[in-house]
């Protein structure tokens, strides 16, 4: 048999007698509903102050996977396993305890602490005297010390019952979901988005995934990997929506009638316009973001206040003084590094010099010269689904389009960097024809180009030639080339 005890977050702990009664109650059916998938029989039982897990399987496997779950499930903040046994004296407490714990203090120095309830004719501190002297004189090369020892005997005693424990271990915190209300993370699939997402799933908020995508197919299937691991980690008690809005048309709308300098800002106000529709569709009142002050230029404080005056929606940013270091040492422990780490950030193309700190009625003059009938188009064809149904597409594996850097004879060469990079460093190489055609005009104008020939895409970090190859690859188009010189 296997028996865990659930410790309550202290925010719990604190909480009215009628908040805490439900936020145990909800922790205890999430434990139920995650743990059962590795145990269909599993006991929990809500004790007011911890819940109790057990298991009537006792090998390994289904040890390490119920430890996982437990390790998983907002809400807990620690979780003891123990060994379960009935006493009548001091002395039947030390015989269980002995033969579970001689090996973890062999060689070392240890005490005992016990924590104790309920109606008894000796004290916690007799039990501690009596378990720790049978152990000091038992186990020789282990030796009593009360202060700063290597080991930790802990046993917790209710009424008839001793629970000497095994293992301790730490819980993710926070609050169990859905104990606040949902809310809609923006996901790029980088450090920033990612950890945010999960900041607010432990706190007990259902979060559901709204991608923007700005580099075609590839870009999405990432985006939905990493959003499919956080909901499959942290949040799988409860169904959450992925939502994907193609907001190429409005790049290309900001890149052709927007002042350079102004599109980074304008772009964030345009996602945030996007972003509140989409939610107030949903019914879900706050948006996250992973901005972090001062991390990029749209995030001065400047920036942000003329980004958040574009719409009435909460905005939520977890990080907001997180500094890059911390956040990549979360997303490594949560398990996201490696996928934002292959991630490139694209919000970061469109603008060579970007102001740092955004005047309001200038940016609101520049949005004068934008349609804004393509930004409803693209909110309107907004595709939502519940990201139950993409965990086959979130598990594929995206292919890359041939990179070279030697071209053949013929080979035609196509400058997709924006006008201004390519203006800035003009692309020529001799006896190779280069035409220039922004990304954002490549869907709509490569079928214009005779397909008799060879071609190869060309920006200066290769990210978008790359994806905008593979997209041209799923529309036909299969002699597209990447060229990296």
């Amino acid at each position: 048999m296997l028996k865990f005890i659930v410790k309550l977050h202290p925010e719990i702990v604190i909480k009215s007698k009628s908040v805490r009664k439900r936020f145990t109650k909800i922790l205890e059916k999430n434990i139920k509903l995650l743990l059962g998938r590795v145990d269909e029989k599993i006991f929990v039982k809500n004790n007011w102050d911890n819940i109790t897990v057990v298991s009537q399987l006792s090998d390994d496997k289904t040890r390490l996977a119920l430890i996982d779950g437990l390790k998983r499930v907002p809400g807990v903040t620690l979780f003891l396993e123990v060994q379960e046994v009935t006493f009548e004296t001091l002395d039947d407490i030390y015989q269980h305890t002995l033969p579970l714990v001689r090996e973890q203090i062999a060689h070392k120095t240890f005490c005992v602490r016990v924590k104790r309830q309920g109606k008894h004719d000796f004290t916690s501190s007799d039990v501690e005297r009596y378990v720790g002297g049978g152990l000091n004189q038992n186990v020789e090369t282990a030796s009593v010390k009360l202060t700063r020892p290597q080991e930790t005997v802990k046993i917790e005693i209710k009424d008839q019952f001793a629970y000497i424990v095994r293992a301790q271990y730490r819980g993710l915190g926070g609050f169990p979901l859905p104990t606040q209300e949902d809310v809609l993370s923006l996901m790029s699939g980088g450090f920033d988005s990612g950890v945010a997402s999960y900041q607010m799933i432990r706190k007990g908020a259902r979060t559901h995934f709204l991608f923007f995508n700005l580099g075609g197919a590839a870009h999405e299937i990432g985006v939905k990997q990493v959003s499919h691991y956080l909901w499959k980690q942290y949040s799988s008690t409860h169904k959450v929506k992925f939502i994907t809005v193609d907001f190429e048309p409005v790049v290309a709308e900001i890149l052709e009638n927007v002042e350079n300098s102004q599109m980074g800002v304008i772009l964030k106000r345009m996602m945030m316009r996007a972003g509140s529709a989409v939610a107030q569709k949903l019914g879900i009142q706050a948006l996250v973001t992973g901005e972090s002050i001062g991390q990029v230029s749209s995030q001065t404080l400047a920036n942000l206040s003329v980004i958040d005056r574009v719409t009435e929606t909460l905005i939520l940013r977890p990080l907001i003084q997180n500094d890059k270091e911390e956040i990549i040492r979360i997303a490594r422990e949560i398990g996201t590094c490696e996928m934002a780490e292959a991630m490139p950030e694209y919000c970061g193309v469109i603008s060579k010099k970007p102001t740092v700190k955004a005047v309001l009625e200038k940016i609101e003059a520049e949005e004068a010269n934008f349609d804004f009938d393509v930004l409803d188009t693209v909110v309107d064809n907004a595709v939502i689904k519940d990201i139950r149904d993409i965990e086959v597409e979130a598990k594929e594996e995206v292919k890359e389009a041939e990179n070279v850097k030697e071209l053949p004879e013929n080979a035609v060469v196509v400058d997709i960097r924006s006008p201004e990079e390519e203006d800035a460093d003009p692309l020529e190489i001799d006896g190779i024809e280069v035409i220039h055609l922004p990304f954002f005009r490549l869907a709509t104008k490569f079928g214009d180009l005779p397909q008799d020939k060879d071609y190869y895409l060309y920006c200066s970090k290769g990210v978008m030639s790359q994806l905008q190859a593979l997209i041209l690859h799923e529309n036909g188009f299969t002699k597209v080339k990447v060229y990296r010189p």
